[in-house]
């Protein structure tokens, strides 16, 4: 309903109940029905009150009001309109006629009015608050949500429930596990027991929906209770993060569907603003495959740090347009320049370097793909190898401050062409490193969830299909973060760059993969192996079951950010790796066996079990 139909109509309703409160007024004066020769007064009196509140309901603005929130304000609202309107008709009555109307009949029309406007209004609020609004409008809500948290923002959200048209439930209890609020109700709904409590409510009750209502809990109690409604066929949902909320990224209605990010259980990473800003803010950054998922945030992540010109250099031209219109609508003062180039093309880098003189590089242009890149080695060489080869020359030939490249925990006892690849990646700029006054640092982390081509938006995709969700092997583990968390790190680490250093991010307790598989089939609303199975398809080549971070070689030291660790620099020979790399440029155009026993020369750790 638009407010001038809404508006009217209220209005009519108001004039009907100003109308009965004078004519209560004359017949309680009478203690009878008004006799005649008092209806012609009664009739001005009334018209005169009628046009009188009308004004002053507008002018107390009691039509811009939604009553189903009223309260003590509402109130005020409606006694001032009520004093105001009823005064003002009795000395304009007074005035009009020579009789006077006595003043115990403006005493009981006000006191009348107040009670038929003010009462109407929150029997209204009353019914609203008892029913819902959804169901006083007639839409049919047959499920059922228990929301986890009965603080303010759990009954906050319990309102905003009863009250949204456009939420298909209603709240039906709430579960907290603060003892004090058990077995009593809030804001009518009862507290029917703590999180440990969740499985037999959805089951006794027969819940459809579990709403976990405390953005401002740790990450890890979240954790806890999502793995406690997991076991549940309810289907949960989560308000967000009490940071998000106060960093503008969402608000508190705003309820969303329960992600595997969630069950990380990672708090949020503390970011030193003032060390990222000394080595970003007023220069000139550039992100090389911009257009990637980790490139993309970084750029994301970068442009509030002020950089002088933020430089976005890709590959693919599609990607780095998306990326460029992302980010001239969300930091338009910032200074972009969009470049299409390959990181193969040296001659192309030195011309982009010589014209933008780019101080700070993140290195994130790379083939990653693992089995990809084992049936196509050479392209993995000639990106990964050559392509880092190119640009961290580039940095160190016009004399760029620091350079971050962006690795892998594949690189660490590689059984990959890709994960060789990124090692060799390392030991060129470890290398470069002692030569150079550019900082060459790089930054090796695990799987990054959502990121492109990565086992998440395979197993949402399978799951729609509605099956079968495959998984190589079901004791495969992995190492996994969120992209913002790994991009956040990654800035971060550059902050502590005193060149060579292999930064190592924590990635928590690594995650075996069937579980992540059968938690996101839970998390659709699904039973695992019941609604949608899960089949083993096998190890594919330059897999396996579990990965590392450091090499045998490398010990590992603390930073003063308790995620971030450094590997000892390698010493490593740099025209003892400059002959090797030559070997490797030769062998390109020859067979894979050729290539991988070149691989095998240059990285010992390298096992081949494709």
């Amino acid at each position: 309903m638009n407010y001038s139909k809404r508006t009217g109509i209220l209005v009519i309703i108001d004039l009907c109940l100003v109308w009965l409160s004078v004519y209560s007024a004359f017949y309680f004066s009478y203690r009878s029905a008004i006799p005649a020769e008092q209806v012609q007064l009664w009739l001005l009196y009334s018209s005169i009150s009628s046009i009188v509140s009308t004004i002053c309901m507008f002018l107390f603005k009691l039509y811009n009001r939604i009553w189903q929130y009223a309260s003590i304000g509402e109130l005020i609202s409606i006694a001032k309109t009520v004093v105001v309107s009823t005064l003002a008709s009795y000395l304009i009555t007074n005035v009009i006629v020579t009789n006077d109307i006595p003043l115990s009949m403006f005493i009981h029309t006000a006191e009348t009015m107040l009670l038929l406007l003010g009462g109407s209004r929150f029997v209204w609020r009353v019914f609203c608050d008892k029913f819902g609004v959804k169901k006083v409008m007639g839409t049919d809500m047959p499920k059922k949500a228990l929301i986890v948290g009965a603080g303010s923002c759990g009954t906050l959200f319990a309102k905003e429930l009863k009250n949204n048209e456009n939420y298909h439930s209603v709240p039906f209890a709430f579960v907290d596990d603060d003892p004090y609020k058990q077995n009593l109700q809030v804001y009518n709904l009862p507290v029917l027991g703590g999180s440990k409590d969740i499985p037999a409510i959805v089951e006794k009750y027969g819940i459809d929906e579990v709403i976990i209502a405390m953005p401002s809990v740790s990450k890890a109690q979240t954790t806890l209770i999502i793995n406690i409604c997991k076991t549940t066929k309810a289907r949960l949902k989560i308000i967000p993060h009490l940071q998000e909320i106060i960093l503008g990224k969402t608000t508190l209605n705003q309820v969303r569907d329960v992600q595997v990010e969630d069950l990380l259980g990672r708090d949020p990473i503390r970011i030193d603003l003032d060390g990222i800003a000394n080595y970003v803010e007023n220069k000139i950054v550039l992100v090389t495959g911009a257009g990637g998922s980790i490139g993309s945030e970084l750029c994301r992540q970068i442009a509030p740090f002020q950089p002088k010109k933020l430089l976005l250099l890709g590959h693919g031209e599609n990607s780095i347009y998306t990326i460029e219109m992302e980010m001239r609508r969300l930091a338009p003062e910032l200074q972009l320049e969009t470049i299409i180039a390959d990181v193969q093309d040296r001659s192309r880098l030195e011309e982009l370097f010589m014209t933008h003189q780019p101080q700070v590089i993140f290195h994130a242009a790379a083939h990653k793909h693992v089995p990809l890149m084992e049936r196509n080695p050479s392209e993995a060489i000639k990106n990964n190898v050559f392509g880092t080869r190119n640009v961290a020359e580039c940095a160190d030939m016009f004399h760029a401050e620091r350079f971050v490249l962006i690795s892998s925990d594949k690189a660490v006892n590689p059984t990959s062409v890709m994960g060789t690849t990124k090692r060799i990646a390392e030991m060129l700029i470890q290398s470069l490193d002692k030569q150079s006054q550019t900082k060459f640092v790089a930054v090796r982390f695990g799987n990054v969830l959502g990121s492109r081509g990565s086992v998440i938006p395979m197993f949402k995709e399978q799951i729609q299909r509605g099956g079968p969700v495959t998984v190589t092997h079901p004791e495969m583990v992995r190492y996994f973060m969120t992209i913002p968390e790994a991009v956040q790190l990654v800035i971060q680490a550059g902050a502590f760059a005193q060149g060579g250093e292999i930064f190592i991010l924590d990635m928590g307790t690594p995650v075996k993969i069937y579980d992540l598989a059968a938690d996101l089939i839970r998390l659709s609303g699904y039973e695992p192996q019941v609604d949608i199975h899960i089949h083993f398809s096998g190890m594919r080549e330059g897999e396996k079951l579990y990965e590392e971070l450091l090499t045998n070689e490398e010990g590992i030291s603390s930073t003063v950010h308790d995620r971030i660790f450094i590997g000892k620099p390698m010493n490593i020979n740099r025209t003892e790796l400059e002959f090797e790399i030559r070997k490797l440029e030769k062998v390109l155009g020859n067979g894979q066996k050729e290539i991988r026993e070149v691989l095998k020369h240059l990285v010992p750790s390298y096992s081949n079990v494709s």
